[in-house]
């Protein structure tokens, strides 16, 4: 998840500065990051009504019975290993996405959902939480993010000194700059906006974003939490949220990170999924997983 694990700065490669922290340069008595965040009292807070289940099943889905699905998984090396899941949507209109979301993939040039797409799509879209293994380059980004867009499009307008709506944490500043790519090529018709925050790059830009309000944050952890510590942002309105490869998070030592983020978001849905390219050990998240069974989706031979 996180640049930070063991005291240092994994976003820069180095130890962590004492700008940072208004501190001195050394180590004594410095607190650890996230120290200074307290739990929510939800209870003093007026949280947005919110809609999370958008999808329609087409009426080619519904007409495929549940052995032609469950071929048409196989074909593709899709196994639901936990939970339940909406048959797979094996074209693009078949997911019954708004005209702007069509749009946008066919300039991409996409020829034909991926696998994770193909049945990642109707359970974000429904609004459960998901699980999809699988590796790097089977098309991921567009698995969370084009459900996140429909998402973000169906919630009330963001309201000064609100957060983001879509929170999306990534381990490294490479893969959340990567994804930033994605949300540019894909949120530009619709008005989306987003940044994308990390350790190693100047605050002040990304202060005055979050500040000035954007639906889409892409992070790694320790410079999010940075933010949050000082007031810059909060994740009050984050109704739908990603840990992208949240298995390097954990091998990161990001577990207590991804769940101080976690609490912090609307606690009447925290939507979550999480889309390690190996198998989990454990969860990325205590509180997730003692509250929720998400769907869990491998595809191909993922080891």
């Amino acid at each position: 998840m996180s640049g930070f694990a063991g005291g240092r700065d994994y976003d820069r490669g180095g130890r962590r500065d004492s700008r940072d922290y208004g501190g001195r340069g050394d180590d004594r008595g410095r607190k650890s990051l996230g120290d200074d965040l307290r739990r929510v009292n939800w209870d003093t807070h007026k949280l947005s009504t919110f809609e999370k289940d958008f999808y329609y099943e087409h009426p080619d889905v519904s007409s495929r019975s549940d052995a032609d699905n469950d071929k048409a998984l196989a074909d593709q090396e899709i196994a639901i290993v936990q939970g339940k899941a909406p048959k797979a949507c094996l074209t693009f209109e078949q997911a019954s996405f708004p005209e702007y979301i069509l749009d946008s993939i066919k300039k991409a040039g996409f020829s034909k959902p991926s696998p994770i797409q193909v049945q990642g799509w109707p359970v974000a879209l429904s609004g459960h939480d998901m699980i999809g293994i699988a590796s790097t380059g089977s098309g991921k980004t567009c698995a969370f993010l084009l459900p996140g867009m429909v998402h973000i499009n169906a919630q009330p307008h963001l309201e000064r000194n609100d957060g983001p709506i879509m929170l999306v944490l990534a381990p490294t500043r490479e893969l959340a700059v990567q994804i930033r790519e994605e949300c540019d090529k894909f949120g530009g018709s619709s008005g989306i906006k987003n940044i994308c925050v990390y350790g190693g790059a100047p605050k002040h830009d990304q202060a005055r974003a979050l500040k000035d309000g954007v639906e889409i944050v892409i992070a790694t952890p320790g410079r999010l939490i940075d933010f949050l510590e000082s007031g810059t942002t909060n994740l009050r309105r984050v109704t739908y949220l990603v840990l992208d490869e949240a298995d390097r998070m954990l091998d990161m030592g990001s577990s207590r990170k991804s769940e101080r983020l976690y609490l912090r978001s609307d606690p009447t849905v925290r939507p979550y999924c999480g889309l390690p390219h190996g198998p989990m050990r454990s969860n990325p998240s205590p509180a997730i997983s003692a509250k929720r069974t998400p769907s869990t989706l491998r595809l191909g031979q993922v080891s």
